[in-house]
């Protein structure tokens, strides 16, 4: 009888073992990625916040549309083009540093705030391993953010764009100059390419850096995030008298726009900005700095692996 209880009891204990190992690694990823948009509503809550503020702005002010539709008609087309378009693109401007500020806020906090309130002990003990979890934080600023800011974007701009033709119409103004001065669909295609190729790829080493940071730091996340930069920019100016490493800084944050590998960096929707992913794909700043997200990525899931709660 104790023999087959025993058995029993190994053979449950081996079931409960072998189990995580039955669940797809693509399942596992996939509930990640859900525990990180439950646990950080603000991913989405923020840039639905500013797009709501933003609809709410065009409603009051849509009764001088009409009067700067009739302005902008006596004005070349260049500069028609830049006075109707222009509200548009500062949305975008406005929903991709909204949505920029978030993920660094994101990214610093992630694997900082489960060591803080201790619940990494519990995320620990499920079938996911550290790898796969810091991969799912990084995805998060990488894909998620960028593909959700793409969304809320277009929806954004093409309310707008209902709202001053309903305003138009109402005057007995046709809405005709404002759809040929705002050409949705290639604003949507330049917000995609805009979000995915600076905001997603370009910026992974910074996103990578903070997430190093974040697995690391104990307190005052931000601080060490910043303070280092500053030191070493510091000391090449006084060492060497060159902003070498400073440019660098400069380059990546403007989304390579100084160095002319991003043609498309500056934050804007401008259907007239041309897009180049082929010279993008082949610039070397961008596989750079890929490489380097990928070692400080490395780095975290290491630091991830041996540090406990605070």
């Amino acid at each position: 009888m104790n023999t087959e209880s025993t058995a029993l009891d190994e053979s449950s204990q081996a079931t409960r073992v072998a189990a995580p190992a039955e669940i797809p690694a693509a399942r596992r990823f996939y509930w990640s990625l859900r525990r990180e948009l439950w646990e950080n509503r603000s991913i989405y809550l923020a840039p639905l916040a500013v797009a709501a503020l933003i609809l709410l702005g065009s409603l009051i002010g849509a009764r001088h549309l009409a009067a700067g539709v009739r302005a902008a008609q006596a004005l070349s087309a260049i500069e028609q083009h830049k006075a109707i378009v222009r509200p548009y693109s500062f949305v975008a401007f406005a929903l991709m540093a909204t949505t920029f500020v978030v993920a660094v806020l994101y990214s610093l906090d992630a694997l900082h705030g489960e060591r803080r309130d201790r619940s990494i002990l519990f995320w620990k003990s499920l079938p996911v391993s550290d790898r796969m979890t810091v991969l799912a934080k990084a995805s998060v600023p990488i894909v998620v953010i960028p593909l959700l800011t793409f969304a809320i974007t277009v929806f954004t701009l093409l309310v707008m764009l209902l709202l001053g033709s309903a305003f138009l119409l109402g005057t007995g103004q046709g809405a005709a100059t404002l759809w040929a001065q705002v050409p949705l669909l290639q604003m949507s295609l330049m917000v995609l390419y805009h979000m995915v190729a600076v905001h997603g790829l370009w910026y992974a080493p910074i996103y990578g850096w903070l997430l190093l940071v974040s697995s690391w730091a104990r307190r005052t996340a931000f601080l060490w995030a910043v303070l280092p930069l500053l030191v070493i920019g510091v000391f090449e100016k006084i060492a060497f008298n060159t902003s070498s490493f400073a440019a660098l800084l400069a380059n990546r944050i403007s989304g390579g726009m100084e160095a002319g590998e991003v043609t498309t960096a500056g934050m804007t929707a401008d259907p007239l900005m041309p897009m180049t992913p082929g010279s993008f794909l082949t610039s070397p700043g961008l596989w750079i700095g890929l490489a380097v997200a990928t070692a400080f990525l490395a780095a975290a899931v290491r630091l991830r692996r041996v540090r406990g709660p605070l």
